[in-house]
């Protein structure tokens, strides 16, 4: 009832929303980077949203599987492989024993998620399975997947007969995700607290200038190439709380947008925070990508979170009954 990592990855952690309410002590969220991504992957093999799923980027993991599966990826597609049948994005996957998954090579975006049908069978730390990195603790022992780790699956359905001989299967249904991210690269965004410190033609470089993500980005944070933005005035400012999304102003003019592993504090100028809808695409970004930043008002901000959440509820009912009759066919549950 586990999978095994036969060759670790480049950062593959265990990951679900984060852990919330600890900030006053110095504890950061943490949690997946595509909230979308995972709550996608979850609805298709019936799990609750928030279930814990493996964060991967690449080049990612090897895994086998020593005990049959349901998954399903979702965010970046990393071409996925169990031997030399492809196996796809978005949707449900039935996976044999000693079926080994591995990606070849970078098609789309930045992070896949892998989530299995039941959960893992680890212990949370402060009411979340997410990886705390600097903590050494959540996740799989506190820390990314390694040669040999053994992954322990809560639950294991015998698909034997479905599978046919077959090292995968693919269920007959997939989910359209196009409507849940934002198109291009656009990124939202509302006025911080520190806007009205940029001088006027900084104001006006920040939404008519692309910027790019520098190579030195990472869960904590975007670091950003572009002109060097110049305050109105010099000031001191004192550290307040930070959020994902938070966009810094650096003494150098240049940008850090603040990640799932953002510090809790910060004293940078904040400029102006991406929108929760927008954050998903955000995270699918690449080291050297563009992305051009557009104001919205708070109200339509929290209007366009509305609708995607609404979508990724219809969504996950959908998968709830495709999958419910399927296993219902093959007296399986």
């Amino acid at each position: 009832m586990s999978i095994r990592v036969l060759q670790p990855g480049l950062l593959d952690t265990v990951q679900d929303t984060g852990r919330t309410g600890y900030q006053h002590l110095g504890i950061n969220p943490t949690g997946v980077m595509d909230r979308v991504a995972m709550y996608v992957a979850n609805s298709l093999v019936g799990n609750a949203p928030d279930e814990a799923v493996i964060e991967m980027h690449f080049p990612a993991a090897a895994l086998l599987f020593e005990d049959f599966a349901m998954i399903a990826l979702s965010g970046a597609d990393l071409g996925a492989m169990v031997n030399e049948q492809p196996v796809p994005i978005n949707k449900p996957v039935l996976m044999t024993r000693q079926a080994v998954l591995h990606f070849t090579k970078p098609v789309s975006g930045a992070c896949t998620y892998m989530a299995i049908r039941h959960g893992l069978a680890l212990t949370p730390w402060l009411g979340s399975y997410s990886t705390h990195l600097k903590a050494g603790a959540g996740g799989f022992q506190g820390r990314c997947l390694q040669k040999n780790d053994v992954l322990p699956m809560r639950q294991v359905t015998p698909y034997n007969k479905l599978l046919q001989q077959h090292l995968a299967r693919e269920l007959p249904w997939m989910i359209g995700v196009r409507d849940l991210y934002t198109t291009g690269d656009h990124i939202r965004i509302t006025n911080g607290n520190g806007f009205t410190l940029l001088d006027a033609h900084a104001k006006e470089q920040f939404t008519s200038t692309a910027f790019s993500i520098a190579a030195q980005s990472d869960r904590m944070g975007f670091r950003l190439q572009g002109p060097s933005l110049k305050t109105a005035v010099k000031t001191e400012q004192l550290s307040a709380g930070v959020t994902r999304g938070t966009i810094q102003l650096l003494p150098n003019g240049q940008l850090i947008i603040l990640m799932a592993d953002h510090q809790t504090t910060g004293g940078y100028p904040r400029i102006a925070h991406v929108i929760t809808a927008d954050q998903p695409s955000l995270a699918q970004l690449k080291p050297h990508q563009h992305l051009h930043f557009s104001l919205v008002t708070q109200q339509e901000a929290e209007d366009l979170l509305v609708l995607q959440d609404q979508r990724l509820q219809l969504l996950q009912n959908a998968c709830k009954l495709r999958l419910e009759e399927w296993l219902s066919l093959y007296g399986l549950h």
